[in-house]
């Protein structure tokens, strides 16, 4: 059997609730939103790894976490993403990049290397709110776009990476934590 998996940070329910209120604040936009439960962070994508793969794969991805200690996340802005392509695919929430996050995102990809991974494009630390539907987007004229960007100031602390893995379904994804490991106090 195969797994589609990713490495992520999952957010405190504090915030995952603080960022639903900002989608509910663009209720007009033709965007399908990301479910409460799936808002995360991803921090490297590897896609699909089989059985006899995962726990080789968990195995690396334990020792590149113990490697590395609890850090801060700052969330500072909402924006279309990803940058100012347009049409924008995305609505999501910047985070700020620290060398810590960078440190472990960049130990997580590099101890994956042979296995798939998404082409690096630079990692930019951010939280999907929803994905544009791109025909609608193009119905509405481009003076009457509204404009999401907004400031936000949202800190928490990072303590543990999870691997997920993504199920794809027809009301969308269902993600689930298949391991958790603890970064160091």
């Amino acid at each position: 059997m195969k797994h589609r998996i990713f490495i992520a940070i999952n957010l405190p329910k504090e915030v995952k609730k603080r960022l639903t209120y900002i989608q509910d604040k663009y209720p007009e936009l033709p965007i399908k939103w990301t479910k409460k439960e799936n808002l995360h962070i991803t921090l490297v994508f590897i896609g699909e790894v089989t059985d006899e793969n995962l726990m080789e794969v968990c195995n690396k991805i334990s020792e590149a976490v113990s490697k590395n200690k609890t850090f801060s996340i700052d969330l500072n802005k909402v924006l279309y993403g990803p940058s100012k392509k347009l049409p924008p695919k995305m609505v999501w929430i910047a985070g700020e990049k620290s060398i810590p996050l960078g440190k472990l995102q960049k130990e997580l990809e590099e101890s994956l290397l042979g296995y798939p991974q998404e082409e690096n494009r630079g990692y930019t630390p951010h939280v999907t709110l929803g994905r544009v539907k791109i025909w609608e987007w193009k119905q509405i004229e481009p003076e009457e776009r509204p404009n999401v960007e907004e400031e936000l100031n949202l800190r928490f602390e990072v303590d543990s990476v999870e691997i997920m893995e993504s199920r794809l379904r027809s009301g969308g994804p269902e993600y689930e934590v298949l391991e958790s490991y603890q970064l160091k106090e």
